[in-house]
């Protein structure tokens, strides 16, 4: 999953994870305030695999900023709520909570007390299982103009037959080569992929 050097804009990838992966046979579990939706969950699961690789346990320390790239969007929830609007059919209220990509992005910022700016893009390009050039780019400049110290890269895709992949990647700047190494950020440490089969308790 992780990109070539000149697709990373001076990004290091610190962790990353992804599903369908060896070893996560099956869907991932169930999300507590979120309904009829596969979507949610798979963000959530896929960047909780990704922020334990890096940091163990919760909390992450610094800034973290949240960014989802999704092209598809949640097609779930989408068709949940087109159901729902059928005559004699009542919409749920979660329905409309979970709609807004950022309301599992807040999610993962609260479990995490992840402290930097949380975003969602649709892509120009995205296919599912990697991380989209447009994600590296805003990653960068968040990085560059000071926003976070860190930002973790969700991408997730949905087909159309219900197919589903993600891809994480947790990301700092850049080792900086006229710095000395002891001056360098916390966040350029080895890259590390989360164990095959690792499941959170």
């Amino acid at each position: 999953m992780t990109a070539p050097a000149d697709r990373t804009h001076g990004l290091r990838v610190l962790a990353e994870a992804r599903r369908p992966a060896p070893g996560l046979d099956g869907p991932p579990p169930p999300l507590p305030g979120f309904a009829a939706s596969g979507f949610n969950p798979l963000v959530a699961d896929t960047a909780e695999r990704c922020l334990r690789a890096h940091h163990g346990e919760p909390p992450a320390p610094g800034r973290t900023a949240l960014l989802l790239a999704s092209a598809s969007g949640d097609l779930d929830t989408a068709r949940a709520i087109e159901r729902s609007a059928e005559p004699g059919q009542r919409t749920g209220p979660l329905l409309f909570f979970q709609s807004n990509p950022n309301a599992v992005l807040g999610h993962i910022a609260a479990r995490w007390g992840l402290t930097g700016p949380i975003m969602a893009i649709c892509p120009a390009e995205a296919a599912p299982g990697g991380v989209p050039d447009d994600a590296f780019e805003l990653a960068a400049l968040l990085l560059r103009d000071g926003d976070a110290d860190r930002v973790l890269a969700v991408a997730a895709e949905q087909t159309p037959d219900g197919g589903r992949a993600a891809a994480v990647l947790l990301a700092g700047p850049a080792p900086d080569p006229d710095r000395p190494e002891a001056d360098q950020p916390e966040a350029d440490q080895p890259e590390r992929t989360e164990p095959a089969g690792h499941r959170r308790p």
